[in-house]
C-alpha cells in the first residue's frame, strides 16, 4: 500500500510506485510465479482524514470499522508512507521521507529508505566558509527533525566560527496562514543576514509562502534541501524571489526505463487510477464528456507529462521516487527471501503455505540488503551511519519560467578533509539583487594594522576595527589581538624632488636664489652711486651672498636624508644664516649708533667713525661656528625616524639644532622698533626683522602640529619665507630707485628726501 499527500510532486511518487510493481512482477527471478498488488491512499493536510484512511485500509470494506478487518486473505503486509504523521500501524511500515532519528527510536516496526542527514549540516557549512559567509539567517520547521538540524547546524557553525543571525522557528501543527506569519516574514527579511538556511518539508513552510502576502525578495540567498519543494508550492511571479536557491539533495542515479514510462503514462492506460486521471484534467485541455466509454477521447491524443512545465511535472526522478522505487523492491525481496525459506523447510505446500502475515516480514526486512538496478546497495539497517554524498543544486527562473534546477557542486563526506565540496562558481546564477559573490557578514574584516573588538551584546562576528596599540603589530586579518614581536614593513617616505610638493619647493628655492643673484648684480654695477654707498655697499654684498647661499641650503632638506646632508642641512644653514642675521644686525647697530650718537664728543660717535658694528658679522660668525664644532663633536646630527607620523609608513629625517641666535636677533629687531620713522633705511630693517619674526614665530606651532613629509615641507618653507622676507624688505626699494627711478640717485635727492621726510 502506498501513501502519499497529493501535491503536484506527489503525482511522480505515485508513477515511481506502479513503475516499480510493475518491474518486480516482469522479472522472472523475483517472486516468480507471484505478482505484487497495491492500494492507494490519499494522506491529506488534516490529521483526523488520516486517521480516518488508516482505518478504512484496515478494514477493507470501504468505510471505517474500528478494531475489526473483514477480509482474511489479500491483506497488505506492508506499507510505504511519506513520513510517520501519514500513518500509524503495527504493520511494517517503509518511509520514503527524509530520515527522522525520533521515528527508529519509537516505531518498531518502520523502516526509513532515506539515509541518515548526518553530513548534512557539515555540507552546509563547507558551503558557507567557502563563499565566507559568515552571518547566517536559520528558518526552522517546529518538529523532531528541525530541532535535531537546528542543534547539529549550529553546533557545526560554532565550530567554524560563523554566526547565527537569526532563528525562526515555524509551527507545523496550524497548517493554514497565521497573522503570525508576517512576523516571520518581516523578521526574515529586515535582517542584515543576506544567506538564510530554510530547513523543513513542504507542507511544513506553508506559512513561509511568499506568494501569499505578495512579496518579491531579491535579496537574500536560500539553502534549502530537497525536502522543500518551493518549485510547486509558490505562483510563477513570486518564483523569482527564489532564483539563485541552492539545494542540497542526496546524489543518486536516473532509474533505467523510468523516463520513457513517463512519457508513455496516461489514464487510458490506467484507467483505474483516478488520482492519475484527475491530474490528467487538471493539467491538460480535456472536456467533460457525457460517456465514461468516452471522457478520455476528450483529451488531446498525443498528450505526454514531458509536455509539462517543470514546476508542475519533472521528469527527473526525484530523491522521493527514487526511495519509494528502493522500498517496493525491498518488500519484493524480503518476500522473495521468506518464500525460499519456506520451500526449503517444506517442499510440498499448498496456496495457504503462500499466505505471509505483516508480523513475519519484520525479522527478515532488518537483515535485507540488495542492490538496485543501478548497482547502489540499499541496506535496512537503522544503525548504520550514511556517508552518501550530497548534490548541490542551483535554481534557475531567468528567463522567467525556465524552472531549471542545475546541479553546480557536490559535498562528499567520504573525501579527504579540505576535499569534500567541489563547486563551480561560474555556472551559478544567484537572485538578481546580485551583481557578483554574494557577502554575507555582520562586519567586515580588521585588515593588517587593526584588531577586532567585540560589539558588547552582540554575536562574536559583529566587532569593531581598533588600530594596534603603540608598539604592537598584526600582519593578518581578523586578529584579536596585536603582537610585539612581529613587524610589518612600513614605507619609507621622505620629501623628494620628484614629489610635487618636494619640485614645487626646490623650484622655489632655485627661483628666489638667481633672483638674489640678480639683485647683487645690480649692486655691484651700480656700486659707485650715492644710494649704494649710503646703504653701506659692503655689508649689502655679504647680506645678498648670505641670502643666495640660504636659498640653495633649502636644497639640502629635499630628498633622501643621509649622514652628510644631516650634518651639512643643519650647520651649512646655521653658519650661513648667522652670516645674513648678523650682516642685518650690522646694519642695525650702525642706525642705532647714527642716531644715538648725534650730540658732538659722545663716545658713540666714535664707534660710528671706527665702523665698529663691521665686527658684529665675524664675531657672531665665530660663535656660531664654534658652537657648530661644539655640536659635531659632542651630539651631531644623525639619521632618525618617525614612525608615529603615519600607522604604515614610516618618516626618515634629521635632527634639528638650537634657535638661540633666532632669539639674539628678535630683541636686536626689538630695539631697532624704536628708531625714527623719517629714516627710511631703519624702518626697512625694522620692517624686515618683524617679517623675520613673525614666520618663526608662526613656524613653531604650524611645524608641531604636522605630521610625515608635510612637516620637512613647513621647515623648508620657513626658511625660504624669512629669507624672502629680508630680501624684499631691505633691497626691493634700493632696486626701484636704482632701476625706476635713477633720477632720485643722486646726493642731493636723498638729502631732500630725508629732510622732507
Amino acid at each position: 500500500m502506498l501513501s502519499c499527500r497529493l501535491q503536484p510532486k506527489s503525482y511522480q511518487y505515485l508513477l515511481a510506485f506502479i513503475f516499480a510493481i510493475e518491474e518486480v512482477n516482469r522479472n522472472p527471478h523475483l517472486l516468480p510465479n507471484m505478482s505484487l498488488g497495491f492500494y492507494l491512499y490519499n494522506a491529506i493536510h488534516s490529521e483526523w482524514k488520516t486517521l480516518e484512511s488508516t482505518l478504512t485500509w484496515l478494514s477493507a470494506v470501504g468505510k471505517a470499522i474500528p478494531n475489526y478487518t473483514c477480509v482474511r486473505k489479500s491483506k497488505s503486509v506492508a506499507v510505504i508512507t511519506g513520513n510517520t504523521g501519514d500513518f500509524s500501524t503495527d504493520r511494517d511500515a517503509l518511509t520514503y521521507g527524509p530520515f527522522d532519528q525520533i521515528l527508529g527510536e519509537n516505531h518498531q516496526f518502520t523502516y526509513q529508505m532515506a539515509p541518515r542527514e548526518s553530513f548534512l549540516a557539515m555540507g552546509m557549512v563547507s558551503l558557507m566558509l567557502h563563499f565566507h559567509w559568515t552571518w547566517v539567517g536559520l528558518v526552522i520547521a517546529e518538529d523532531t527533525r528541525g530541532i535535531q538540524f537546528l542543534g547539529d547546524i549550529r553546533e557545526e557553525m560554532n565550530k567554524n566560527e560563523i554566526c547565527v543571525a537569526f532563528v525562526e522557528i515555524l509551527s507545523v501543527t496550524d497548517r493554514t496562514y497565521a497573522p503570525s506569519d508576517w512576523h516571520n516574514h518581516f523578521r526574515i527579511l529586515e535582517s542584515t543576514a543576506n544567506v538564510v538556511v530554510i530547513y523543513g518539508d513542504t507542507n511544513s513552510f506553508m506559512g513561509l509562502s511568499f506568494s501569499r502576502h505578495g512579496l518579491l525578495v531579491t535579496w537574500k540567498v536560500w539553502i534549502t534541501t530537497s525536502q522543500w519543494d518551493f518549485i510547486t508550492s509558490e505562483n510563477e511571479i513570486m518564483m523569482d524571489t527564489f532564483h539563485g536557491t541552492l539545494s542540497f539533495s542526496h546524489s543518486h542515479d536516473e532509474i533505467p526505463g523510468f523516463k520513457y514510462f513517463l512519457k508513455t503514462v496516461n489514464p487510458s492506460k490506467y484507467p483505474e487510477n483516478f488520482y492519475l486521471t484527475k491530474f490528467w484534467f487538471l493539467y491538460f485541455p480535456c472536456s467533460i464528456s457525457k460517456s465514461d466509454s468516452d471522457m478520455f477521447k476528450a483529451c488531446p491524443a498525443n498528450a505526454s507529462l514531458e509536455d509539462l512545465p517543470v514546476h508542475v511535472f519533472d521528469m527527473s526522478m526525484s530523491e522521493g521516487s527514487y526511495h519509494i522505487y528502493n522500498a517496493v523492491y525491498a518488500v519484493a525481496h524480503t518476500l522473495h527471501e521468506m518464500l525460499l525459506q519456506r520451500v526449503e523447510v517444506q517442499p510440498m505446500w499448498n496456496a495457504d503455505g503462500l499466505m505471509v502475515y505483516p508480523w513475519q516480514l519484520n525479522s527478515f526486512l532488518k537483515n535485507i540488503k540488495f542492490d538496485n538496478s543501478v548497482g547502489y546497495e540499499v541496506n535496512l539497517d537503522q544503525e548504520r551511519v550514511s556517508r552518501k554524498d550530497y548534490d548541490i543544486l542551483n535554481y534557475w527562473n531567468f528567463p522567467q519560467g525556465l524552472h531549471l534546477q542545475v546541479k553546480v557542486g557536490k559535498f562528499s563526506p567520504r573525501a579527504p578533509h579540505g576535499h569534500r565540496l567541489s563547486i563551480s562558481e561560474e555556472m551559478i546564477e544567484w537572485n538578481v539583487e546580485f551583481k557578483e559573490i554574494p557577502r554575507s557578514v555582520c562586519s567586515e574584516s580588521c585588515g593588517p594594522g587593526f584588531r577586532k573588538t567585540h560589539q558588547e551584546g552582540q554575536a562574536a562576528c559583529c566587532f569593531d576595527c581598533t588600530p594596534c596599540p603603540e608598539n604592537e603589530i598584526s600582519n593578518e586579518t581578523d586578529v584579536e589581538q596585536c603582537v610585539r614581536y612581529r613587524c610589518l614593513p612600513k614605507v619609507v617616505v621622505f620629501l623628494a624632488y620628484e614629489d610635487p610638493l618636494g619640485a614645487a619647493l626646490a623650484g622655489l628655492a632655485l627661483g628666489f636664489s638667481v633672483l638674489t643673484a640678480l639683485v647683487l648684480v645690480v649692486f655691484v654695477k651700480h656700486r659707485n652711486t650715492p644710494l649704494v654707498k649710503a646703504n653701506n655697499h659692503n655689508l649689502s654684498y655679504t647680506l645678498l651672498t648670505s641670502l643666495c647661499l640660504c636659498f640653495l641650503c633649502s636644497l639640502l632638506f629635499l630628498g633622501r636624508p643621509n649622514t652628510a646632508t644631516c650634518i651639512l642641512q643643519q650647520t651649512t644653514f646655521a653658519i650661513v644664516f648667522t652670516v645674513a642675521v648678523s650682516t642685518v644686525l650690522a646694519k642695525t647697530i650702525t642706525v642705532v649708533l647714527a642716531f644715538k650718537a648725534t650730540a658732538p664728543g659722545k663716545r658713540m660717535r666714535q664707534w660710528l667713525v671706527s665702523g665698529a658694528s663691521n665686527s658684529v658679522i665675524p664675531i657672531c660668525s665665530l660663535l656660531q661656528v664654534m658652537l657648530c664644532g661644539i655640536w659635531l663633536g659632542t651630539c651631531p646630527p644623525f639619521i632618525d625616524t618617525d614612525t608615529h607620523a603615519e600607522p604604515q609608513q614610516l618618516l626618515v629625517l634629521c635632527n634639528k639644532g638650537s634657535a638661540t641666535l633666532f632669539y639674539l636677533v628678535f630683541s636686536v629687531a626689538f630695539l631697532a622698533r624704536s628708531l625714527p620713522d623719517t629714516f627710511n633705511e631703519a624702518k626697512y630693517l625694522t620692517f624686515s626683522m618683524l617679517v623675520f619674526c613673525s614666520v618663526w614665530v608662526t613656524f613653531i606651532p604650524v611645524y608641531n602640529s604636522t605630521k610625515g613629509k608635510v612637516m620637512v615641507a613647513v621647515e623648508v618653507f620657513s626658511i625660504l619665507a624669512s629669507c624672502v622676507g629680508l630680501l624684499g624688505c631691505i633691497f626691493s626699494p634700493k632696486c626701484y630707485i636704482l632701476l625706476v627711478r635713477p633720477n632720485r640717485n643722486v646726493l642731493q635727492g636723498i638729502k631732500e628726501k630725508a629732510r622732507c621726510s
